[in-house]
């Protein structure tokens, strides 16, 4: 474990001893691409809301967490699909995302490797998609690429067996890549994922994670 995700590991271990700069370094590091899952289950309306949501628990139940910057990432992951499956509950259905295939076939012309495939797909214009798949190959695709998760972990936040999730993935890969104009038979798409992106430095957590920490902290 080297580099950014002992970084995280030891960030949530300080987290969880009440150091708010802690926290605020684990919510840089993973929030953009949790947002990202996010809106392939909600849509961009609501996805800050329902992202709010979900760090508001983490926060409450970071204490009980245990693992490493890997398994943070699954677990936050968990109660972000939770929050966004309540939220669809609530609203009836899945929204249908803005977008369509051109956003990506536009590309091919360009993105002749797998790997320039897969760097697109963490675009914001790529999520939307991204969404248009199955649901089953939308979030296995998201929480591999997009978050970064490997097959095990993914499979246990999606409640599935690893196989299930390469195979979901796999067949969404294959989708977007033909999109894309890449070879749609290769068999190294998951190889060619791109690397977990630094967090940006100017991201802000949202209004009520901060006080939500802080009472988490004193009720200890």
């Amino acid at each position: 474990m080297l580099g950014d995700d002992a970084e995280l590991t030891a960030a949530v271990l300080a987290a969880q001893d009440g150091d708010e700069t802690a926290f605020r370094t684990v919510y840089r590091a993973v929030h953009p691409r949790l947002l990202g899952y996010i809106r392939t289950l909600v849509g961009d309306p609501d996805a800050e809301d329902v992202a709010s949501e979900a760090w508001l628990q983490i926060a409450r139940d970071l204490e009980r967490f245990s693992g490493d910057a890997d398994r943070f990432r699954g677990w936050a992951a968990r109660i972000a699909r939770n929050r966004a499956l309540d939220h669809i509950r609530m609203r009836g259905r899945r929204p249908a995302i803005g977008g369509d295939e051109t956003e990506l076939a536009g590309r091919a012309a360009e993105s002749d490797t797998a790997g320039e495939a897969m760097e697109a797909l963490a675009t914001g214009s790529a999520l939307s998609l991204i969404a248009q798949l199955p649901q089953d190959q939308a979030e296995a695709v998201v929480l591999r690429v997009v978050v970064g998760l490997d097959a095990k972990t993914a499979a246990e936040t999606l409640g599935k067996r690893p196989g299930a999730v390469r195979t979901a993935a796999h067949r969404g890969l294959k989708r977007l890549a033909e999109l894309l104009g890449d070879d749609p038979e290769s068999p190294h798409v998951l190889d060619a994922l791109p690397p977990p992106r630094k967090p940006r430095d100017r991201a802000v957590m949202p209004a009520g994670v901060t006080h939500m920490r802080a009472r988490t902290q004193k009720g200890m």
